[in-house]
């Protein structure tokens, strides 16, 4: 769930540079493509562990 967390997290930090950015700052879209690889990485973490626990479990069945 740490990671869900984090997840969440990023996407409530990004929320003000998105704005800014779709009103044209430049420097606010250079900061919302960092945290989109942020978030990028976090859910790719997530569907890891979530592959993990999901072959943990057919393993047990």
């Amino acid at each position: 769930m740490d990671l869900y967390d984090t997840l969440c997290r990023l996407v409530r930090e990004v929320e003000e540079d998105m704005k800014k950015a779709t009103g044209g700052n430049k420097a606010a879209g250079t900061r919302v493509r960092k945290s989109m690889q942020e978030i990028k990485d976090c859910a790719q973490q997530i569907r890891a562990k979530v592959l993990e626990m999901r072959g943990t479990e057919d393993g047990e069945a």
